[in-house]
């Protein structure tokens, strides 16, 4: 059963972002997500909170400088998804540009496994480095920085994950989650750490005259790069980020993309002069995201470091085929978790552990979304790594945060759990396979002790009504253009229609024509295949339906139900 909800909009605050000038409609909006003044929506750059602010990044800078004025060698140990994609591509840009020797390495995660491990810095070690800068990872690599530490590499981790009671003994770190860091934007993502540290690297080097005889690097232009990492990893988009993503959006509109990027875009079919956070999380991300998930990350960090525009294409088309592959293996493996669902009784559990032997590796964090959003249960879904292991993705619901979960069943059992980490929604663990129904038991009880009965209710918030006067293409095309996303919800409307037409579109979308007192809405639902009764109360969007050249109002139905 689905809860609908109506977000909160305080009538003062609505009427203050009014006489600023704010639309009504998005005064709404922005009222009902907490913005008190037209001051807290400024998305320039001047808004940007100071680098200063972030504990280690003047260190970071300064360790930097001094391996770039000594010609060190520096490199970059990468995750392997499009958060450290990008932190990477932006690491070895912004490097390079102010004359330092860099070169990366991402490990292949069927091998290795996540983080800077000691066989990572073994692997890395072979290319004699003087410096491992990890990006996305490392807050949790204590055995690696000691392995770099023993083999005489300089370490610099730069991570937004959370950190464990240890923090490994780096040269430096730089994360907003450790403690003592009074950053305020806690929820920035890999790539955003690292594009401050090089704001803070390239304010050293500017202090040290290094760019008294050359330009300096306008790190601006790889903004384009932090918001696709920033949306990908489904990080909140609190101001900071939201100043990060509409700056990054902003340069792809205006055409200015780094060759990946635009090679991501076009292999996607989508228009760099539209782009929209959509483009960013459904059409870009997940194509990077597939050399992670299915092949070697390399591939797509090549796509973003590259300045040839067909080396890019190239690279873009590759990596559409790796993704249409990966839609295929989620495609079965859906199919099979939804059979093992078949007797799920979500009365009786409140939260599920699923395991096939079949199951990819590199998808098992998409299934256990596509799990969660059918039960509406934090989700872990399991396949096989190395001998006698079982790697796990877990997503959670709102009202559980998973890394505590997971957390407080290893306090519970000991060495249940041989390794973890994540964030609030999303987690990755390792156990052994003949633990599977222990840990299931156990991450169970965790579950149950941590979480809200009512959390367990799925609960769809939206923005009330929309007046008819704003259900226009205007209005649409104005959503559209908005920053919308985790921690800043895309607008959902709710009201009640008469539906006067509907039919079925390839068997599995149902296309209806609405009434409202005397206005008439075009809508569609998808993946619905069945019929809607004559009265529906209806959650939707507001979008822009293009066909044949012409553009028109069409609401996008995400719930239905009997008015």
């Amino acid at each position: 059963m689905t809860s609908i909800v109506t977000r909160s909009a305080p009538l003062r605050n609505v009427q203050m972002l009014e006489q600023e000038g704010v639309h009504p409609l998005l005064a709404r909006l922005y009222a009902a997500r907490g913005i008190r003044r037209k001051a807290d929506l400024d998305c320039g750059l001047a808004a940007l909170l100071p680098p200063q602010r972030m504990k280690g990044a003047a260190e970071a800078a300064q360790l930097l400088a001094d391996a770039i004025e000594a010609s060190a060698r520096l490199l970059i140990v990468a995750d392997y998804d499009c958060d450290g994609a990008t932190a990477c591509a932006l690491g070895v840009r912004a490097l390079r540009a102010m004359g330092a020797q860099v070169d990366y390495l991402v490990p292949n995660r069927f091998e290795y496994g996540y983080g800077l491990t000691p066989e990572i810095v073994a692997l890395a070690a072979r290319r004699e480095p003087d410096v491992i800068i990890t990006v996305d990872n490392g807050i949790a690599s204590i055995d690696g920085v000691a392995a770099a530490q023993a083999a005489g590499i300089a370490t610099l981790i730069t991570d937004h994950h959370l950190p464990g009671d240890t923090l490994p003994a780096a040269d430096v770190i730089v994360n907003p989650n450790q403690p003592g860091c009074e950053f305020a934007s806690k929820a920035i993502a890999g790539v955003g750490v690292m594009f401050y540290v090089m704001l803070a690297l390239r304010a050293e080097l500017r202090e040290r005259g290094a760019f008294a005889a050359r330009a300096e690097p306008n790190l601006a232009s790889l903004l384009d790069l932090v918001a696709l990492g920033t949306v990908a990893d489904v990080v909140r988009l609190d101001h900071n980020n939201r100043i990060l993503v509409a700056q990054g959006l902003a340069r792809m509109r205006s055409g200015k993309l780094t060759p990946g990027v635009a090679a991501l875009f076009a292999a996607a079919g989508r228009e760099p002069a539209r782009a929209s956070c959509f483009d960013l999380g459904f059409a870009a991300g997940p194509r990077l995201n597939a050399a992670g998930r299915l092949s070697d990350m390399s591939l797509g960090i090549e796509c973003l470091i590259t300045d040839d525009m067909a080396r890019a294409l190239n690279i873009a088309r590759e990596l559409d085929t790796l993704n249409r592959e990966r839609r295929a293996i989620e495609s079965d493996m859906k199919e099979t978790a939804l059979i093992a669902l078949d007797d799920f009784d979500a009365e009786a559990r409140a939260s599920v552990t699923l395991f096939d032997a079949d199951w990819h590796q590199g998808v098992i964090g998409i299934l256990a979304s596509r799990i969660r959003e059918k039960v509406h249960r934090p989700a872990i879904a399991f396949a096989r790594g190395n001998a006698g292991e079982l790697k796990g993705s877990g997503r959670s619901i709102s009202g559980l945060h998973l890394r505590d979960a997971l957390d407080l069943v290893t306090k519970r059992a000991p060495g249940l759990i041989q390794k973890f980490g994540g964030h609030a929604m999303a987690a990755g663990l390792t156990i052994r396979e003949a633990d599977l129904d222990t840990f299931s038991a156990a991450f169970e009880a965790a579950v149950r002790d941590s979480v809200e009965p009512a959390a367990l209710t799925r609960t769809l918030e939206t923005d009330g009504t929309l007046e008819s006067a704003y259900a226009t293409l205007e209005c649409a095309r104005a959503l559209e253009h908005e920053i919308w996303g985790q921690g800043w919800p895309a607008p959902v409307f709710s009201d009640i229609f008469v539906v006067e037409k509907q039919r079925l579109l390839k068997d599995a979308h149902l296309k209806l024509t609405l009434r409202r007192d005397a206005s008439r809405f075009e809508a569609i639902c998808f993946n619905h295949a069945e019929s809607a009764p004559q009265r529906i109360r209806a959650a939707y969007r507001l979008a822009v339906n293009e066909f044949n050249g012409m553009a028109s109002v069409q609401l996008v139905l995400e719930h239905i139900e009997p008015a």
